[in-house]
């Protein structure tokens, strides 16, 4: 059973006449029909993504999140960060960095 039967729905077309004149009515649906079709190319856009991160694997184990920026560091470059502060971990890890663009430079 329809909300709208025939005659309704002339009524409610003649009402939208009567409020914004025949003249309007092209623009109105052009406008109506261009916010549609942007309204599709965001969905699409946000499926897109949200399929993109759904297929991509995890970054960060979940020890990693409560790390510190220079513990991460230190442990990336295999220095052990355990009970050292993070004075003493960008010490060690200007070090090893030095060590290593040494052993390019050889």
């Amino acid at each position: 059973m329809s909300l709208f039967g025939p005659q309704e729905l002339l009524l409610i077309f003649g009402i939208i006449i009567i409020l914004f004149g025949a003249t309007k009515l092209p623009e109105l649906a052009r406008s109506l029909g261009q916010s549609m079709g942007e309204f599709k190319v965001g969905q699409m856009e946000a499926e897109r993504r949200y399929e993109a991160l759904k297929n991509q694997p995890l970054q960060q184990s979940s020890d990693d999140i409560a790390l510190t920026r220079a513990q991460r560091m230190a442990k990336n470059l295999g220095i052990d960060f355990k009970g050292k502060t993070d004075e003493q971990l960008l010490a060690e890890i200007e070090k090893k960095l030095a060590e290593q663009e040494a052993a390019l430079k050889r």
